[in-house]
């Protein structure tokens, strides 16, 4: 009797705890703060009291030292209880400090497996709250993001190494603090206030101050470059702190200049401390009214797979705001896409980019101007693979759908989509053969076709 209770506990245990899954799930594609998103709050917190209810009439739940931690506040990347959760594009929740670092060199969810539409995550709030209160309620110690070191210890060792840097007694020293400094920062990921100390800008500058005395010359001393550089990047990645980089003088111009000189290493670095600043939307418009934003955009041109990556990301968070957007295509960025793809290179990811683009008329105008269409037929006749083949029939819908009085545009439009399913069957072979999500993109598409193909011109 005794075991058959304990298994019936059990199965309804799973049963809420997949349940909770699913709501957690449900809010990141909702929002916590749209009314849809509060009930889902208010239901999971439900269902979580219940999973509470259910796993206290276990015997071993009478023990504080058997407490177990539920294994959906868990990290999968570290199996420790998560202490800034935030979710990614696929709805799974990770701990930031570690899915930060994961996305920056991977497109794949590491729990599912599937192809992430997009390397941006949140904070999850919801979760956050949810091991709050469990913690709380079961006398669980949550660790904080400062637990797991001695600060004081480190803290003195940067200060340390940070005036070697900024007054050094030989060339030399100089360059083993900077080192140090950058090996010390990538060991610990996320020091908060006791990097800084009191002053974040002052210890910004003591970091930067060699490099800025270079002026032109600053990939002079490469390797102290690269290292200053990537300690700078290492930083960066503190979200209450990025403002205050970002402001600091002596950072995004160098940062630029960076871009431009030096290293491979140090380019893509430049290029990914941008792109963490930018997380901030506090800085788009430093970011954006700089010699920086043209910087990101030639590093782009020159095709090197990481930094188009980071360079790439930085200036999609920048047009976010429609005055940058509208910064970016004057620049040049959607014109160094669209010549990226045409030549072969890093092409998945630079129509990723269009396809975030393509959301706005302005983008999906100056697209259309540059003749991207002719090109993602082509891409679309042999696709390489499923992402490359559905980011571009987004753009190529968006481009259909795109609104405009010029009634010569939008029977050039017409023409184009039926003489290439004339041609090829390109879109009917998608519809076929194409990936589930592709499949949904490309049935309007055919609809359009149908709709219009023997007329002179669509009715709009």
């Amino acid at each position: 009797m005794a075991d058959s209770t304990a298994d019936a506990t059990t199965e309804t245990a799973v049963t809420l705890r997949r349940e909770l899954k699913k709501l957690l799930t449900e809010n990141f594609y909702v929002g916590g703060e749209t009314e849809d998103g509060l009930k889902t709050i208010d239901e999971a917190i439900r269902v979580l009291t219940c999973l509470r209810e259910v796993e206290s009439k276990n015997p071993e739940s009478d023990n504080p030292s058997t407490v177990q931690v539920p294994k959906e506040f868990k990290c999968l990347l570290s199996n420790e209880i998560m202490i800034e959760p935030v979710l990614i594009a696929s709805g799974q929740t990770f701990e930031e400090r570690y899915i930060s670092q994961y996305l920056q060199y991977e497109r794949i969810c590491p729990k599912t497996k599937e192809v992430l539409s997009n390397v941006f995550w949140t904070s999850n709030h919801l979760v956050d709250e949810l091991i709050t209160d469990w913690c709380r309620l079961n006398n669980y110690g949550r660790p904080k993001p400062l637990d797991v070191i001695d600060m004081e210890l480190f803290r003195n060792d940067i200060n340390s190494l940070l005036d070697r840097i900024s007054s050094p007694s030989s060339v030399e020293d100089q360059a083993d603090a900077a080192r140090e400094l950058r090996n010390q920062t990538n060991k610990f990921p996320l020091p908060p206030r006791y990097f800084f100390d009191t002053l974040v800008t002052d210890s910004i500058t003591r970091l930067l101050n060699p490099l800025s005395a270079l002026g032109d010359a600053v990939d002079s001393n490469p390797e102290l470059q690269e290292n200053l550089v990537t300690t700078l990047f290492n930083i960066s990645i503190v979200y209450q702190y990025k403002f205050e980089i970002a402001r600091n003088p002596l950072v995004i111009p160098l940062l630029a200049k960076s871009l431009k000189q030096g290293t491979a290493e140090t380019r893509r670095n430049s290029a990914a401390t941008l792109r963490s600043l930018a997380l901030n939307d506090l800085n788009w418009n430093m970011i954006a009214d700089s010699e920086a934003l043209k910087a990101l955009i030639r590093v782009i041109e020159d095709g090197d797979y990481l930094a188009t990556l980071e360079a790439g990301s930085a200036i999609i968070y920048l047009c976010f705001k429609q005055k940058n957007m509208k910064k970016a295509i004057s620049a040049g960025f959607i014109q160094a896409l669209i010549k990226e793809i045409k030549a072969g290179s890093n092409v998945a990811e630079l129509l990723r980019f269009l396809g975030s683009l393509s959301s706005s008329s302005l983008a999906l105008e100056e697209m259309e101007d540059l003749g991207l269409i002719d090109d993602l037929f082509k891409i679309l006749r042999k696709p390489s693979c499923s992402v490359i083949s559905e980011n571009a029939l987004v753009i190529v819908y968006n481009m259909i759908n795109l609104n405009t009085d010029d009634r010569d545009k939008i029977s050039k439009r017409l023409e184009l989509i039926v003489e290439e399913e004339n041609k090829y069957g390109t879109f009917s072979k998608i519809a076929k053969q194409g990936s589930d999500r592709a499949v949904r993109i490309v049935q309007p598409i055919l609809q359009w076709r149908k709709r219009f193909g023997t007329d002179k011109e669509p009715m709009r």
